[in-house]
């Protein structure tokens, strides 16, 4: 592997678990470009923040060329997401193509983008942040589905890459405390304390636990991964029954 400077893209990272990502690895020594839909309030020397619609194909597609022309990019973490939360009965076909759009079609144009140069220094790292919700969730029709497709992506992925250097996994989140959660749970209500009290370890997830397990995956000493889903998701992953 040849040694380069450690530069990630890193998508949503204005606010919460983006954010977080983005705060460990200028922590670390990256440099860290943020691509979001708002400017990130992050203020650091190696932070360059871009406003881009992720949603819209040709934004996106404008977007990548410029970040790769810009930066030798080796790391990719795909974060943004919307929920979109909707019964079977009033779920929208166009909700569900923009969660593709988002979550996957995204995803594709960025790692494409950045391959080239992750070939030529015979090293990548690639993180997908998923959901638990890809297990199944109330409400959750496109949005379960498209976090559901990212991990046979990146399994995918991790098989095609892996003899060049690059790795390829998945980090899927449970209940976090973060803007896009109390867009759907009351903060501090009711609901609020049932939910972290229903999750085994008694408490809700902060940002930062995910950011140190998207961490563990970039690291490059850790080459031996790929093609894993590591949930962080206080153990709602593994279920409970209380007899």
């Amino acid at each position: 592997m040849t040694t380069t400077r450690k530069v990630a893209v890193v998508t949503g990272g204005s606010a919460g678990i983006g954010k977080a990502i983005c705060d460990d690895l200028l922590g670390k020594g990256y440099e860290v470009v943020s691509l979001s839909r708002r400017p990130t309030e992050i203020a650091h020397p190696r932070l360059h923040s871009v406003e881009v619609d992720l949603a819209d194909r040709a934004a996106t597609a404008e977007a990548a060329a410029e970040l790769v022309r810009r930066f030798e990019v080796t790391t990719v973490i795909h974060n943004a997401g919307v929920i979109r939360a909707a019964l079977l009965a009033d779920v929208k076909l166009a909700d569900l193509d923009a969660l593709v759009e988002l979550h996957l079609g995204c995803a594709i144009q960025l790692v494409q983008a950045a391959l080239p140069r992750m070939r030529a220094q015979g090293f990548g790292r690639i993180v997908l942040l998923s959901s638990r919700a890809a297990l199944g969730l109330a409400t959750r029709t496109a949005y379960s589905a498209t976090k559901a497709g990212m991990l046979g992506m990146a399994r995918t992925w991790a098989l095609e890459l892996a003899p060049e250097g690059i790795t390829v996994n998945v980090v899927a989140p449970g209940p976090i405390r973060t803007d896009m959660f109390y867009d759907v749970v009351e903060q501090s209500s009711e609901r609020e304390r049932a939910l972290a009290a229903a999750v085994p370890v008694k408490r809700l997830g902060l940002a930062e636990d995910v950011a140190r397990a998207v961490g563990f995956f970039v690291d490059p000493a850790n080459g031996f991964v790929t093609g894993q889903v590591l949930y962080v998701c206080g153990g709602t992953s593994v279920g409970s029954l209380t007899l």
